[in-house]
């Protein structure tokens, strides 16, 4: 049998059940969705990124057959936990996969990496979950830094969450396979790596192969969709650029939103637009940030002399560029990105003096067009504690293009 036949009558069954615990805005349940997978639900705590699942997936792409005992609405894991013990039970038997991760702003080496922050905790919720549900298939994904250790220079035996995680699933009947695996390989214009794991329960078979399978299956998967395993910044969002006009952002009220080009440049563009320019002139998200003359005279600067792309501005070098925000990268064109991340000031666009919009970091995080994020673009001061806009629920998103291909990989296993 041939890859493609094995694609194509895979991708057409919906047979395969699955949940995704802190879902976020539905990046893995988007790729899911796409390699053929039937959502029975989702558990996401924060209302900003629900909004965005539920507009895209539950009410418009119809992914989950909800059940009735459970609101469809923002969910807390522990209230679910405390408040449907005997449902989750119910369901065992009829879950062949449980996919997404707890928080990793606690865990990330890109912040402040907490040891104690409360969120590192969900992960035995996570195990919870999995001993009464039961599911025949885990994917678990996390940052990195879940494979590091806290104080590990101080305390030489302590060990990192990533090994507590491994041990309690053994326990509960799964053999599992830990992964790092960096998406930029696999037809995302981003350099992330992040940790996989997955965990097959013992009778049905063994973890050992999800990593190979998907080199085996990746170029046949990204020839299918025009595209090569490596995809450049400018690859990614050329046609969204400012030049090429402006209009009032419809959700956004005092903004500008950039519109489409003329045409799509390249495959990876056409493959994002998908039909929706054919009903919007603008894209959605795509509004531009307001920056001072200075901030904009700065980024002026930066894009002409600046000799170095790609790479992290900080410390001394940052203070004698006039730089006064914390970081900046100036992007490369011609690679692929860093990781986005949920702060919108991070990266400055490869061309203009500006950075991302949202629908730009969407684009390097493989979220096609037609898939809309909703609520507050930015939010700031005590209310980081509580808000996800719109580039933060980007930015903690799995790429969907990524968990297509897992998708389709994880089912291949399972038969």
């Amino acid at each position: 049998m041939s890859i493609n036949y094995a694609f194509s009558s895979m991708i057409k069954k919906n047979e395969y059940t699955v949940i995704d615990l802190f879902a976020g805005c539905g990046g893995l349940s988007l790729g899911l969705y796409q390699a053929g997978w039937h959502g029975l639900f989702a558990i996401e705590k924060n209302l900003f990124a629900f909004e965005t699942l539920k507009y895209n997936l539950i009410d418009n792409k119809k992914h989950f057959d909800w059940p009735e005992w459970l609101p469809q609405t923002a969910h807390d894991i522990n209230e679910i936990l405390k408040n449907y013990p005997q449902q989750l039970k119910d369901l065992q038997g009829s879950v062949d996969l449980v996919a997404g991760g707890p928080p990793c702003q606690g865990f990330s080496m890109a912040g402040k990496r907490v040891e104690d922050d409360i969120r590192n905790q969900l992960v035995f919720s996570y195990i919870e979950f999995i001993k009464l549900v039961q599911p025949k298939m885990i994917l678990f994904e996390n940052v990195k830094g879940f494979t590091y250790a806290f104080n590990k220079k101080k305390l030489s035996d302590v060990e990192p969450y990533s090994h507590k995680v491994i041990r309690a699933l053994e326990g509960l009947g799964y053999d599992v396979k830990p992964h790092v695996i960096d998406f930029s390989e696999y037809g995302i214009p981003q350099r992330r790596k992040r940790f996989i794991l997955v965990g097959i329960q013992k009778n049905l078979g063994s973890p050992d192969r999800f990593e190979q399978m998907l080199k085996d299956y990746r170029d046949e998967f990204l020839n299918g969709k025009g595209l090569r395993d490596k995809v450049t910044v400018k690859e990614a969002i050329s046609d969204l650029l400012r030049c090429n006009g402006e209009a009032p952002t419809p959700d956004r009220k005092g903004f500008y939103s950039g519109k489409y080009g003329i045409e799509a440049l390249t495959n990876y563009e056409i493959l994002m637009r998908g039909n929706y320019p054919e009903t919007h002139e603008v894209p959605d998200s795509h509004s531009f940030a307001k920056h001072t003359t200075e901030k904009q005279n700065c980024y002026k600067r930066l894009l002409i002399d600046y000799p170095q792309r790609g790479k992290r501005i900080d410390g001394k070098t940052r203070e004698a560029w006039g730089i006064r925000q914390r970081s900046i990268t100036v992007l490369d064109p011609n690679t692929a990105s860093p990781t986005i991340t949920g702060q919108p000031d991070d990266y400055l666009h490869y061309s203009e003096p500006r950075i991302l919009t949202v629908r730009e970091c969407a684009r390097l995080q493989s979220f096609p067009d037609w898939y809309e994020i909703k609520k507050k673009y930015t939010t700031g001061g005590q209310m980081r504690k509580i808000e996800v806009p719109r580039y933060s629920q980007v930015g903690n998103a799995i790429p969907p293009l990524f968990a297509e291909l897992a998708g389709i990989v994880l089912k291949q296993m399972l038969k």
